[in-house]
């Protein structure tokens, strides 16, 4: 016991304590931590990966170039990020007709939620970019839509129109109609720019912004028995209104004055 004793009291046994301690704790960590789920999500990742490949070769790879180093056909889609593949495919707009227009349309989406997810790690793996938002990144809760606003008409309206009814661009192209479109899809939209749309990242615009733009859409396209403005004219904004305040508004003021002036012409013979 007392050799014990002067053993503990040695320089050197806190060290061999705690070294025993990380020993023990590390063991204890390799043999409990969740290695086997990490090495379940790489898997997991892989196949992903691997399906998203084959799919691509098949739908992909003739415009895109076999390894998505781009073609005459079309772009490099190297560093565009899942949030690119989710928007293009989960829209119907990729894989394109043979015969491309100034614009991919919208159109029916063959590809199921899961293939996309597939395609969308393959992409992902040529390069680092925009990852597929989350529901709480668009989610209208907790939003501004008075700031949706503004921000919608300072850097939207200009092609989209004031309310998001779509307007034309030059040589064929257009700005789709926003109305009816995912919440998830606007905000991939914005995140990447696709076609003539420019761009807005984070840095930008913030997660918020685009969260209030988004409310912004949802409260002037959602489900309502009237609007407080009035007769919208279909939401195309100042020129539509300002042609019908033209034609109706002033024509009626003129058959008004030419009926006054009659009237007046009549009375003045009785």
């Amino acid at each position: 016991m007392k050799k014990l004793s002067v053993r503990r009291r040695h320089p050197m046994a806190a060290l061999v304590v705690l070294l025993i301690a990380l020993t023990v704790s590390g063991g204890l960590y390799a043999a409990f931590a969740p290695a086997d789920k990490a090495q379940a999500d790489d898997t997991a990742q892989s196949l992903a990966i691997e399906e998203g490949k084959k799919l691509y070769r098949v739908g992909c790879a003739s415009c895109h170039g076999t390894g998505g180093q781009g073609s005459s056909d079309g772009p490099s889609l190297v560093g565009v990020g899942a949030a690119a593949v989710d928007f293009q495919v989960g829209t119907g707009r990729m894989p394109a007709a043979t015969s491309q227009g100034p614009q991919v349309p919208k159109k029916k989406n063959f590809y199921s939620q899961a293939q996309i997810d597939q395609l969308a790690a393959y992409i992902s793996s040529l390069g680092a970019g925009p990852a597929v938002p989350t529901k709480n990144d668009y989610s209208p809760e907790g939003a501004d839509i008075a700031k949706g606003g503004e921000l919608f008409r300072t850097n939207c309206a200009q092609c989209h129109n004031f309310t998001g009814k779509g307007g034309a661009l030059t040589h064929g192209k257009f700005a789709p109609s926003l109305d009816g479109v995912a919440p998830k899809h606007i905000y991939e939209a914005m995140q990447t720019g696709p076609q003539n749309m420019p761009s807005f990242p984070d840095t930008t615009l913030s997660q918020q912004n685009k969260k209030d733009i988004i409310a912004y859409l949802n409260a002037v396209n959602g489900d309502r028995t009237e609007n407080p403005g009035g007769l919208e004219l279909g939401g195309l904004g100042p020129v539509s209104e300002g042609l019908f305040a033209w034609i109706f508004g002033l024509g009626a003021l003129i058959v008004l004055a030419v009926w006054v002036a009659a009237r007046t012409a009549k009375a003045k013979k009785s």
